[in-house]
């Protein structure tokens, strides 16, 4: 089981390279990925995100990539000669206007103009440096996973504590259930023969009045399904990836405490109703931080 929050650095520091990749998760319904890196590295990203994706399938996830080269590299010049060409007009356009200012422009003084001479790298995306990168980036990962994994794993202890203690409202409920209908039927019996008086009690009747008060407020449907729903949810929670298969149970969960309420006409069973939904709540609530 992993959250969807945590945090993960992977550092590269060989031959002269240097590379920072950090990472952070927060909640997130699908998986938003948001990469900070130098302008040069934009041509990988598509990799970068697809590497992501083998180990992460939901939250917003920030990368951050820092890269430093000090590597001992062919270096080689560049003129900008259609800029040196804009300078030299430049000064021709000075001199005619002012004819008595000294000329003194020459080869030297033109590749001290500001971007006339350029010095160039090869190209900054060479092998070493993008697999330096990849295993920076791996290592982040593999960190980050590790505290979502260790934050999963408190989740799932606090949610199955919390299950233990749904399980046993439901078995309350399964107990109290089938006392309903005979306390409505000595109910029923005595305002009967409070309003009847002398005329004795329609048994046929009563049992009638009781058959059908016991059809429309029978959960059993509803408690079988909540103790199955359980058995679900301890199953899936040994899984990995359980976020959204849990978000559907959960969802299950407040239908059938929802209906059982809605049907018991019950003070106790209501209670235990209302205590039941708090639970599923908090459960939810931890729900929407996994993966």
């Amino acid at each position: 089981m992993l959250s969807m929050t945590g945090y993960g650095k992977g550092e590269y520091k060989q031959g002269g390279i240097e590379i920072t990749v950090e990472m952070k998760t927060v909640n997130n319904r699908y998986l938003d990925i948001g990469i900070k890196a130098p302008k040069a590295f934009a041509s990988c990203e598509d990799v970068l995100r697809a590497r992501i994706r083998e180990k992460i399938t939901r939250g917003h996830l920030d990368v951050y990539i820092n890269v430093t080269d000090k590597r001992e590299r062919k270096k080689t010049m560049f003129v900008d000669l259609e800029k040196a060409s804009a300078y030299l007009s430049a000064a021709a356009a000075i001199k005619e206007r002012f004819p008595s200012l000294t000329d003194d422009v020459t080869v030297a003084s033109l590749l001290k103009v500001p971007d006339v001479l350029k010095e160039e790298e090869g190209d900054s995306l060479d092998e070493e440096l993008l697999n330096a990168l990849y295993l920076a980036l791996s290592m982040a990962l593999d960190k980050l996973n590790g505290m979502r994994k260790a934050e999963g794993e408190k989740l799932k202890k606090d949610m199955l504590s919390r299950m233990n203690t749904i399980e046993e409202l439901v078995k309350s409920v399964a107990e109290r259930a089938p006392l309903v209908a005979e306390q409505y039927k000595g109910k029923l019996k005595e305002r009967m023969e409070n309003y009847l008086k002398e005329v004795p009690v329609d048994e046929a009747r009563l049992l009638n009045e009781v058959a059908v008060f016991t059809d429309r407020s029978n959960i059993d449907e509803e408690l079988t399904r909540l103790f199955s729903h359980i058995a679900q949810f301890r199953a899936i929670a040994e899984e990995e990836i359980v976020g959204r298969k849990l978000d559907f149970l959960v969802q299950e969960f407040n239908r059938e405490t929802n209906t059982v309420c809605s049907k018991s006409n019950d003070l106790a069973i209501t209670r235990f109703g209302l205590s039941l939904k708090n639970e599923i709540e908090k459960v939810r609530e931890q729900v929407q931080n996994l993966e």
